[in-house]
């Protein structure tokens, strides 16, 4: 197996927002990036499928606010990847990811995601194709294991073959994968977390960018994962308090960048939102990613209510939002910034 190139290793992201399906849309993504002006944003998973025969700028559309941005692919067959890999490069992303974690019954039946791990030749073989078609940066997400196979030797074995590729970087996360038995939201829950295995994977390729994802809440557990580990990717716990992110571009990236506060966040996704809804799309495929931008505050369950209530209106459009923000703003609060997420997050 030989690499014709390999890209030049950029610089790395400490911190990234997982891919997460039905979440990491781009109206979720601007919505970060208003928080969040460094943090590695993804995609959705998109199969390679899709993109090669679905609609492109439907699927793969962003606005360039929104870099630095990844798109994650799912696919097993290395010329579509490569195909996609070259797409990817064509719609301006900044890093290519492949899909070597989700677990689920329809991504198996496709032969991709986790079930790729028991096949790290083939999964090598992928990811050539991709650094040979493309200028980006290629990267994996994947789990420390599948079903029995799930040793640490087993894993060395698998980022050993994997990474003669030209890869960039492995996003790690720390929970095997059980392909039978187990839901996507269970396997994201009941495997053990294995931190101590991706620290010693790191150990043993000190040359490998390796970034640790799973079960983290707070910037403080980033801070401390990042004595060990090059990069932390952090999920749900952003979804569910994204206000988390508010003080990332200081704390993790050293940037003297003020901090937004929530009702500055809230009006700057504004035009936006004009913008969108002009174009007829409905207010709350936009602002369901917001909900959780008051959590922990005094007044959150108005801005909840009132959000959820009128934003499936006909015609609606931003001024519920500027509604919900106004009825909040009369309830007397005390902002939380992100060193306070994790009690926030833990209510």
């Amino acid at each position: 197996m030989s690499v014709l190139k390999t890209p030049t290793l950029t610089s790395l992201h400490p911190l990234s927002v997982a891919p997460m399906m039905d979440r990491t849309d781009r109206h979720c993504r601007y919505f970060l990036r208003q928080i969040s002006r460094r943090t590695l944003l993804y995609t959705e998973m998109v199969t390679s499928m899709a993109i090669l025969h679905g609609d492109k700028q439907k699927l793969l559309g962003f606005d360039r606010a929104e870099h630095p941005i990844a798109l994650q692919i799912g696919g097993d067959n290395p010329a579509d990847l490569a195909k996609c890999a070259q797409i990817a490069e064509d719609f301006g992303y900044d890093e290519v990811n492949l899909n070597v974690g989700c677990p689920s019954s329809r991504v198996q039946n496709g032969n991709f995601g986790a079930c790729l791990m028991l096949q790290p030749e083939r999964v090598a073989d992928c990811i050539t194709a991709m650094v040979t078609a493309t200028k980006l940066p290629v990267t994996i997400k994947h789990r420390i294991g599948v079903d029995e196979v799930d040793s640490y030797e087993d894993l060395v074995k698998f980022v050993a073959i994997v990474s003669q590729t030209g890869c960039q970087r492995f996003s790690v996360h720390a929970r095997k994968a059980w392909l039978q038995g187990l839901s996507p939201k269970e396997n994201r829950e009941v495997p053990p977390l294995r931190y101590e295995d991706v620290h010693r994977l790191k150990q043993d390729f000190p040359h490998l960018s390796i970034e640790i994802n799973g079960g983290f809440t707070s910037l403080e557990q980033v801070q401390t994962q990042l004595q060990v580990v090059d990069a932390v990717m952090i999920g749900r716990a952003i979804y569910d308090n994204p206000y988390l992110l508010a003080t990332a571009d200081r704390d993790i990236y050293g940037a003297d960048t003020p901090i937004p506060s929530r009702h500055q966040i809230v009006t700057a996704m504004l035009p936006y939102i004009d913008t969108w809804t002009s174009k007829g799309w409905k207010l709350n495929s936009i602002t369901r990613h917001m909900l959780q931008l008051f959590h922990g505050q005094p007044g959150s369950r108005i801005w909840k209510r009132v959000i959820t209530e009128q934003s499936v209106l006909p015609g609606a459009g931003a001024e519920v939002v500027a509604k919900a923000l106004a009825e909040i703003s009369a309830v007397p609060t005390i902002e939380i910034v992100a060193s306070d997420a994790k009690s926030a997050y833990a209510d």
